[in-house]
């Protein structure tokens, strides 16, 4: 790990301006997933600029229709564990919950799980200098690719490892960002990049901005979940997940928005299999046509392909629990 200033921030602009004063300095939330890429000398940055002594990002407000505001600051032990998300989102209660381990959800930050870096074992070794390291190779298409992505989007195959990034799509939630030119409000769904031109990148962040709020909206008669499968149960990122958010009324379905995780490079929807359901009743055919629709267009790797039979049997029994 390189040497490095250690500043604490007590204001978004503040922060803002130590980020400024050192090119190339980072923000530290938790820092379970920044620590671990410095000790592979992977990030090397002059600076930490700390959030934790900054109020307005720490904290959960509820709107009078049911809408949330989320810091990113918020542990994910208390976004899992808060009484009014659980209630009206509880797919984003359920995502947080299943991440890490107790230990690291009573740390690690909503935000940080948002913004995490791939865990791509290539990536993550420093002897490997690949696509997100600016080298001009994936290494997993010729070597050990059992957790890497199944759908193909440019040259890199890791997987997008966020937990909360998949309920926040199902939820339609957008991301409130601040920076040198103002703040801008950017969906979920457009946040995310895959790695067609940057492998280097993941999302449409810039490294002058700060994450400074999670908007999640209300909808009236939503029900949501999320699911994955892990190898293990503890403490294990996920081999397949899903989120689901469905709108039904009378046994049909109204809407419906089904994300994807752990099987593409970005948090992925599934715009086939919602149109599967809408308008349909929700029942095991209906189930079983959206999960089929669902993996249409996967191009397994060598050792993944496991990945396309586990995602339609989670993404069908998800569904169906909601029936």
């Amino acid at each position: 790990m390189n040497r490095f200033e250690f500043a604490r921030a007590t204001s978004v602009t503040e922060a803002r301006e130590l980020l400024a004063e050192k090119p190339g300095s980072v923000l530290k939330a938790g820092g379970i997933d920044l620590l671990d890429r410095m000790k592979e000398h992977l990030d090397e940055p002059p600076r930490l600029v700390d959030l934790k002594g900054v109020p307005q990002l720490n904290g959960i407000a509820v709107g009078g229709n049911g809408s949330l505001m989320i810091g990113p600051l918020v542990t994910l032990a208390k976004v899992a564990a808060h009484p009014a998300i659980r209630a009206t989102h509880a797919a984003m209660a359920h995502a947080c919950a299943e991440a890490a381990s107790p230990q690291i959800r009573n740390v690690a930050t909503v935000g940080g799980n948002l913004l995490q870096r791939p865990r791509c074992w290539y990536y993550r070794l420093e002897s490997y200098p690949c696509l997100k390291k600016g080298g001009n190779t994936c290494f997993a298409v010729g070597g050990e690719n059992r957790y890497h992505a199944i759908f193909a989007e440019g040259n890199c195959n890791a997987p997008h490892p966020s937990n909360a990034a998949v309920a926040l799509l199902a939820l339609d939630a957008s991301l409130v960002l601040e920076g040198p030119r103002g703040t801008r409000t950017v969906a979920v769904e457009q946040f995310f990049r895959i790695p067609d031109q940057d492998p280097r990148r993941e999302n449409a962040g810039d490294p002058s901005e700060i994450l400074t709020a999670i908007e999640v909206p209300a909808v009236a008669g939503l029900r949501s979940v999320y699911a994955s499968v892990k190898e293990k149960a503890a403490f294990d990122w996920p081999l397949v997940s899903t989120a689901v958010a469905l709108v039904v009324e009378a046994g049909v379905v109204r809407t419906a928005r089904i994300a994807l995780g752990a099987v593409a490079t970005t948090p992925r929807r599934a715009a086939a299999a919602e149109q599967a359901i809408v308008g349909k009743r929700l029942d095991e055919a209906a189930a079983d046509v959206a999960a089929q629709a669902t993996v249409a267009g996967a191009q397994p790797l060598s050792e993944n392909g496991y990945k396309v039979e586990l995602l339609k049997t989670l993404l069908r029994r998800t569904l169906v629990s909601l029936a």
